[in-house]
């Protein structure tokens, strides 16, 4: 059996699903947007609606491949001497996947999970800015808030102020791009781990692949070096 058409067709479904990642990524920079400029909370909200309605599509596109590579799979350990029903096969698979559906499975889709981290890191560092009357923090407290969150603009390995930052996922900490890639290649080539270089940081396994921008950091280092 020849399945040089569904190779086809599992190619075309990942040009799909990079369709899907860059609307994610283009939802998550609208919603930044509309925080840095102080839209209403409605806004932001449609753009987390957006976002969990293409984590549904997601998720239904990796079924739907997941039930084609199965099948497959199956049918080239069984060799059956007729050809099957490929489709039903297929269908049967992706019914039985898409019956165990759960809204926190949306909840756990990677890039949702990164707009909600980047939204509230984004509230974070541009809340000093917000509020009137009553509800405006008071101005030592808001130059104390301007000056911590100045201290974490500085890379730990440069100790300058960075202009691209990533984010270890697993500790919290930020860094310059560069420099801890750089950090990380040559440990590498030690055949050694590489420890966060946040000091009192006790993670002692920093991957390049637990590393994401810190797009509402940079944000705030950018609105910051504009005043």
């Amino acid at each position: 059996i020849s399945f040089n058409s569904v190779d086809s067709s599992l190619s075309s479904l990942r040009n799909c699903q990079s369709y899907i990642n860059t609307g994610m990524d283009i939802a998550t920079h609208v919603a930044l947007d509309l925080v840095e400029s102080f839209n209403d909370v409605e806004d932001v909200n449609s753009m987390e609606k957006v976002m969990i309605e293409y984590a549904a599509m997601d998720r239904e596109l990796n079924h739907y491949m997941r039930a084609i590579e199965e099948t497959v799979n199956q049918i080239k350990r069984e060799k059956p001497e007729n050809i099957p029903d490929l489709k039903s096969l297929v269908h049967e698979k992706f019914t039985a996947m898409e019956s165990k559906n759960s809204d926190s499975d949306l909840q756990k889709n990677e890039k949702y999970m990164y707009f909600k981290d980047q939204l509230k890191e984004m509230r974070k560092q541009f809340c000093h800015k917000s509020g009137n009357g009553e509800e405006a923090i008071e101005q030592i407290d808001e130059d104390i808030a301007v000056t911590q969150s100045q201290m974490n603009f500085i890379c730990p390995i440069t100790q300058m102020e960075m202009k691209r930052p990533v984010r270890n996922k697993i500790c919290g900490h930020t860094y310059e791009e560069d420099a801890i890639l750089k950090f990380i290649q040559t440990r590498k080539q030690q055949k050694k781990k590489v420890r966060c270089p946040k000091i009192g940081c006790s993670h002692s396994d920093v991957k390049g692949s637990d590393l994401m921008p810190d797009e509402a950091l940079k944000r705030a280092i950018d609105s910051q070096n504009k005043q």
